[in-house]
Parts: C-alpha cells; structure tokens; sequence
C-alpha cells in the first residue's frame, strides 16, 4: 500500500514540473525507511553487544506450556511475582476481511484458547456497543466466542491463572450491562476486587482464577469488593510510534519510573509493539510490529542490567509465539529458584 502525501496545491502552481509535489513525499518516505533501519541496526548492535541474557534467558518447556503455573510452587509464589505474559489486540485473529482490511487490524494469528495453551496469560480485549470485539473501526466476532474459549480453557486446567481486561474501545460506546453479562458467565471463577491481591499467593487465589479487569467509558466503573476490578489495577504507558528503537528505550524509561512489583498495588505492562503511522507507506500491523518483536529478549536483558527486572510484571506482544512465552516462564521460574 502507498500512501502519498500532497502538498497544498497553491504552492503547486508556481512550479514548472506539473509532477513536482510528488517528490517530497517520496522524499519523506525514504528519509523514513533509513530512519527505521537505523534504529533497527542499533537494536541489533545492541544485541551482539550485550547479548540476551537474563535469569531464566536458558529456559526451555520439557511440556507444552499449557499448564505451566501448574509447575510453579502456589503456596510460595504470590501474584506480584510472576512475570505475565500477555497479548495486545488478543481478539483480532479474524478481524476484517482476509488480504484486503485484515493486515491493517489483526495483531494475532492465534485464537483465544490457542494463545492460553501457548502459555498466555493476559488477555487484551477492546469491545464496542453491540459486544462486538474491534480494533478501530473494523469489528470482528462476539464477546462471547471469547468467553467460550477462556471457559474451555479452564475446564481442561487447574491451576492456571488469567488476567482478563475488557474495555470499551476509543470512540466506541460501552455495551449495555457488560459488568453482569460477565459476572454471570464466570461466577465463582472471578478473583474478588481487592487491593491486596498482589501480595496473596496463587493457591490462595483458588478456586478463583480469573482476575477480570473491566475498563467502561462511560459505565460506572467496579466498586470496591466487586467481582470485578476497576482500571486503576492496570495500568501502561502507550507509546504511539513505529520506530522500534524509539519503543524499545522509552519503554525501558517508563519502567524505570514505575515502584518495584513488591510495594506497587497495580498491574504495570510493558508492550513490546510498534504501531503503524498513517505518515508512513507501510501501515500493515505485521512488519511494523515485526520490527521490535524480535528483540523481545534483549528487552528483558537490558532492563536486567539497568536493575529494573524487577519492575517488569505484564509483557505483551503482537502475534505471540512460544518464545516470547518462554522468556516470561523462564523469569518467573528463576525469581523463585523453581
């Protein structure tokens, strides 16, 4: 796809070359393209430099990862500790029409419950009005096929744990009742809003499972011992830029700003993604995104030696893979000894 952009035509008039305004937009675009390969280098650069390692960079599943908090000691690991991974736009595996709006919405491949027996654990989910999932303007199924897969998910496990956050999409409006519909369809399942919870260990969490975090527009937000948590247990710092470089170091600055997982009462997440511009020729999610995806690793490294693994508590990315799970396994293992 390109896009160009046209300059004012009044100022096209004084020109002799009828085509001119076209230059300085091809210009831009290719001042761009050698801006993002820089950044790129400098990544890679980085990587050979200093490498990737971090406590728990060896680990490698002997199972699928499907059930691997089941591994972990519940009585000793408390919710503030694990390293969570997650997904951004979790629902838009199916968003748009195939090769013509998908590649500009879809940020997963991988269904809901495919994702959760990979190993996530975080679950992204932007809905509009009608209780549709969406991603800007493009709709895709309902919340309910999300709901399914997480209930199947946790009928096949035990000891699995889900942070699910729900909210209503930019410009779009809340869905009528959303609190209860939720409610009703996980009960007992839903981990009690609770400031504490950080510091409670996952078996004390049980039979609970589901930490469901519902951010509305306009709705009343949850209440204080509701089945449901508020937005203020979830929090990030959107850095709205196709630049990997530019993500990759503001990313470790906001983390460094944020209290250490053991004092801090919310959920901090770190998304490893880079969002396409509509200044650029590029705007399919999956190469731009593409561009620092690949150094999820080395973002674990550095914020391991500049001293802040230990700020580091949701990781998300776009089209999620084993490794990217593996890295927050293996975290989580090596805090504690496991």
């Amino acid at each position: 796809m390109l896009i160009i952009c046209i300059k004012d035509p009044d100022s096209c008039r004084a020109e002799s070359d009828p085509f001119n305004w076209v230059q300085p937009a091809m210009g831009n675009q290719i001042a761009k393209e050698r801006e993002v390969n820089a950044e790129i280098k400098k990544l890679q650069e980085l990587q050979e430099l200093s490498g990737t390692e971090f406590p728990g960079s060896d680990y490698k599943p002997s199972t699928p990862n499907k059930e691997w908090m089941a591994s972990l000691d519940l009585d000793r690991v408390q919710v503030k500790n694990v390293l969570w991974p997650g997904t951004h736009d979790s629902a838009t595996n199916k968003i748009g029409i195939p090769l013509i709006s998908r590649p500009f919405a879809q940020c997963q491949t991988l269904s809901i419950y495919n994702q959760l027996c990979l190993g996530v654990r975080v679950l992204d989910i932007r809905v509009q009005e009608t209780g549709r999932v969406c991603h800007g303007i493009l709709n895709t199924y309902k919340l309910g096929v999300v709901i399914e897969d997480i209930q199947r998910f946790l009928s096949e496990t035990r000891y699995e744990f889900i942070i699910l956050e729900i909210r209503t999409a930019h410009q779009r409006f809340d869905p009528p009742d959303l609190d209860k519909y939720l409610i009703a369809q996980f009960e007992d399942l839903l981990v009690p809003q609770d400031k504490n919870v950080f510091d409670s260990s996952l078996k004390e969490l049980l039979p609970h499972r589901v930490i469901c975090i519902w951010k509305p527009k306009d709705c009343p937000a949850p209440s204080p011992g509701s089945s449901l948590f508020s937005s203020g247990f979830l929090t990030d710092d959107w850095i709205d830029t196709d630049l990997p470089a530019r993500k990759f170091d503001s990313n470790l600055q906001y983390l460094g700003r944020h209290e250490p997982n053991s004092v801090r009462k919310y959920f901090y997440r770190v998304e490893n993604t880079a969002t396409p511009q509509i200044t650029s020729c590029i705007t399919c999610v999956y190469p731009v995104t593409n561009r620092i995806r690949r150094f999820a690793r080395l973002f674990v490294s550095q914020a391991h030696k500049q001293g802040l693994l230990d700020r580091l508590q949701i990781f998300s990315t776009d089209f999620v893979d084993e490794n990217f799970v593996n890295i927050c396994v293996g975290v989580t293992m090596a805090r504690h000894h496991l």
